[in-house]
């Protein structure tokens, strides 16, 4: 069975008490993603994403807004302290879970776990498939960016890869405070919005997909796409009337008013089907003329009906 890949993040201060005394100095976190067979670590720079140190991309932005927009801000801000002073002791990502410890004013520190609802294989093809039609949203990804207007992909499909509401967030922490979101879930809650400025797919693995899943979904179907575009239809060989009496197909009395006839583009038998046998000796070719005897009397009668409608006809 396929183990989930896990992200974890560990601080690497003595103590909490001598982390506040050295809050001049910026927090350095491991980020580990351990597997069965390995457990690389990168480096990631940690401290407020409000400083210098590094840019704010609109992803975690937008992460934190929303958040905010469900009347958390003044819970936010207060949890930004939390993380500032390394209270967040370890954060794990296990499959679309966050599992995190929160140091409060208890000896021991708080257990956090939140989720996000996980989309159905079935949603996650539509969003891929999505994203897989625009060339420009697969480079952004493969990028590791998240294009702007991604969030349309998912809303075109039904779904949202934010919350949309407060309800879509489960979270729950072990302190005494009966308010959700406590200190301890919202400080988890600002520190995810800076992880996910680092990587965006950990927005995605939130919604039950991974990195490496998504990425290989996308170049399949890129390259699917690609080589569909890239292969050009043969076209049928153009009609060469053959040599014979160009009188053949006169009919000069009045056309019967049964005869006048319009019929929608797309079913030309209506007229056709009321010729006489074409003098041809081999039978494909009358067959290829009545073939193309078709293709035009769809285009006339198109005009036929937009000139009936008063509209003009498509050149």
């Amino acid at each position: 069975m396929k183990q989930p890949q896990i992200l974890k993040i560990t601080r690497k201060a003595a103590s909490l008490k001598q982390k506040q005394k050295q809050q001049s100095s910026p927090l350095t976190l491991d980020v580990t993603a351990t597997t069965a067979a390995s457990e690389p670590i990168v480096e990631v720079p940690g401290g407020d994403r409000d400083s210098a140190q590094g840019r704010q991309h609109w992803w975690s932005e937008r992460w934190i807004g929303v958040l905010e927009s469900f009347g958390w801000r003044r819970r936010l801000e207060r949890a930004r302290n939390y993380v500032r002073e390394g209270r967040v002791l370890t954060l794990e990502f296990k499959g679309n879970q966050v599992h995190a410890q929160v140091q409060g004013t208890a000896p021991q520190p708080y257990q956090v776990k939140l989720h996000l609802d996980a989309f159905s294989e079935e949603q996650w093809q539509y969003a891929i498939d999505g994203m897989a039609q625009k060339a420009f949203y697969a480079a952004k990804l493969l990028a590791g960016e998240l294009p702007p207007s991604i969030e349309e992909v998912f809303t075109q499909a039904g779904l949202s890869l934010f919350p949309f509401t407060k309800f879509d967030i489960h979270s729950r922490c072990n302190c005494p405070d009966p308010v959700n979101p406590c200190k301890h879930i919202g400080a988890v809650y600002y520190l995810l919005g800076q992880y996910f400025n680092e990587d965006p797919f950990l927005l995605f693995q939130l919604r039950g997909k991974t990195k490496e899943e998504i990425l290989q979904r996308l170049r399949h179907l890129r390259a699917t796409i690609t080589t569909a575009i890239a292969i050009t239809p043969t076209l049928p060989p153009l009609y060469e009337p053959p040599q014979t009496d160009a009188m053949f197909c006169q009919y000069h009395q009045p056309l019967p008013p049964e005869l006048v006839v319009l019929v929608p583009s797309g079913h030309p038998h209506a007229v056709l089907s009321v010729l006489p046998p074409f003098p041809h000796e081999m039978p494909s070719e009358g067959a290829q003329l009545m073939a193309t005897l078709e293709q035009m009397y769809s285009r006339a009668s198109l005009a036929a009906c937009q000139l009936a409608m008063s509209e003009p006809p498509e050149a």
